[in-house]
């Protein structure tokens, strides 16, 4: 499947995953947007419906029902083992299939990761509803009331992370851990582990890291050396984006450490299509100069380098770029780390959404402090439609019931419809831009309309890097179609290894 990452790495006294992220597509087979998982059942849906791998003293131990049989049918499973400890988890980037269900891990298992990736996973965390399944950085211990694990009175427990670049913090190391300490709740406060320091080492393993390029900032790759040789882990990279140079170097530093193993994504397995984002720039900046009325732009929420590009879009067109606090908020927390992030107040341009509740959350509180005179609302918007690029996406639509735009363009610039799910809001999606006399640009489902860059590098392009790379063994993940590696790496010298559920590789 493509994304779902969890890979189990063992060497001599050493366990370390690499990532711990929530499998989508195992998870749709069971529930959906009104069926979830019982938060005060703990971890018993999802040992029950397979969601987490069977294995012993790793999961937090106040989310064992004290009285329903989860750790036996944990134990019950044929593949079930007990691990002796888990040295820490390598954490590539904030997607939630890389990162989510860490929300299951022991407080005791240590997070290595770069800095803007923590600080993402907590600006995401504290800005969404309380949520079992993303309690990635911090969550509330849990306690039996009445047949139910509630976290209610609990004061926030953070974990314990390593901010692997934390050397290259300088001066911006106090505003850092200030935000990290910062409790998202007016009435808990923040308790438990800060920031552990990194010694080059994960258990008694050599860890090296390094940046790369994807839809998301603060994304690496990893190397560790092993008793077999060195582990190369790509996670999700490309090649097209504006920073593909990192991806570059990353590629040079594998192929120097001569890899016994790498363990690459392949989300793009025979798909040779390239799209940069200098092509989604320039073809977004033609569409919204020939738009009359309003703009909207969807784009992934946490994908700044295209934000970057509806902003220049949004300048070079005289517009007005409006985005949801939510947005701000993971902004002004890259900021501490990314000098150069657009901020609303900071940069020409950017406004914030005042959305439409009736309660607001203390990070909502602080965004309003901080860029309190950046808000505009459906007035502003209504009187002035053709003034505005709006950074809305398919949640955001009832939005526009108030605004009631009459024509103008929506630009969709994200991922193609995966589940059938995704889908069905893609079809309510359009229906709602229909409602509005909107022009839907970008529809996935035209292959000729592209307004999106995907976070992936194409098949082509990653077939000539690990030809490049030329580690002795390649095991194919994040992918549909290992097969692909088979077929086109099959007399290189380099042995493909298919992973199989249930199944150890061990490498001699």
């Amino acid at each position: 499947e493509v994304g779902g990452n969890k890979v189990l790495l063992e060497s001599g006294d050493t366990a370390v995953f690499l990532d711990f992220g929530t499998s989508f597509a195992r998870r749709y087979l069971y529930f959906e947007e009104y069926l979830k998982p019982r938060p005060g059942a703990g971890l018993l849906d999802f040992i029950e419906m397979k969601l987490l791998p069977p294995l012993g003293n790793i999961y937090r131990e106040d989310l064992f029902h004290p009285e329903r049989d989860t750790l036996r049918r944990l134990e019950s499973s044929p593949l079930f083992r007990n691990l002796e400890k888990v040295d820490g988890v390598l954490l590539s980037h904030a997607h939630l299939d890389h990162s989510g269900y860490i929300s299951f891990l022991s407080p005791e298992i240590p997070i290595f990761t770069l800095t803007a990736t923590a600080l993402i996973s907590k600006a995401m965390q504290d800005s969404s509803p309380s949520d079992l399944e993303k309690e990635v950085c911090y969550f509330s211990p849990r306690r039996l009331k009445e047949d139910y694990l509630s976290s209610q009175g609990e004061n926030y427990r953070r974990r314990p992370f390593v901010f692997l670049d934390e050397g290259e913090l300088g001066g911006r190391r106090e505003g850092v851990l200030e935000f990290w300490s910062s409790s998202p709740g007016k009435r808990k406060r923040m308790e438990g582990s800060s920031i552990l320091p990194f010694s080059g080492r994960v258990g008694s393993l050599e860890l090296r890291f390094f940046p790369v390029d994807h839809s998301i900032p603060g994304a690496c790759a990893f190397a560790l050396e092993t008793e077999s040789g060195w582990v190369g882990y790509t996670g999700d990279f490309r090649l097209h984006g504006r920073e593909g140079w990192r991806s570059w170097n990353c590629i040079e530093s594998l192929r120097k450490l001569k890899l016994k193993v790498l363990i690459a994504e392949g989300t793009r397995a025979g798909d040779d299509r390239i799209t940069t984002e200098e092509e989604v720039l320039e073809r977004a900046l033609g569409a919204v100069r020939r738009a009359e009325g309003i703009v909207i732009a969807d784009f992934g929420p946490r994908n700044v380098e295209r934000l970057q590009i509806f902003h220049q879009v949004a300048l070079e067109t005289g517009r007005k770029l409006v985005i949801l606090p939510k947005d701000a908020y993971l902004l002004s927390a890259l900021d501490l780390v990314s000098p150069g992030i657009p901020l609303p107040g900071r940069e020409e341009g950017i406004f914030i959404f005042r959305e439409t509740k009736a309660r607001r959350e203390q990070w909502e509180e602080k965004v309003r402090e901080r860029f309190g005179e950046s808000y505009v609302d459906w007035r502003d918007i209504r009187s002035a439609p053709e003034s505005f690029i709006l950074c809305f996406s398919f949640w955001d639509m009832s939005e526009l019931i108030d605004i009631k735009p009459e024509g103008g363009i929506y630009i969709y610039s994200s991922s193609e419809a995966f589940t059938e799910e995704q889908r069905i809001d893609l079809m309510r999606l359009r229906n709602w831009a229909s409602h509005f006399g909107l022009e839907f640009l970008g529809d996935p489902d035209n292959k000729d309309e592209k307004l999106h860059a995907s976070g992936h590098i194409s098949g082509r392009e990653l077939l000539e890097v690990i030809a490049y790379i030329k580690p002795q063994i390649l095991i194919p993940i994040h992918t549909e179609h290992p097969e692909y590696f088979v077929e086109h790496l099959r007399g290189t010298g380099i042995e493909v290894v298919v992973p199989e559920e249930g199944e150890r590789i061990i490498i001699s």
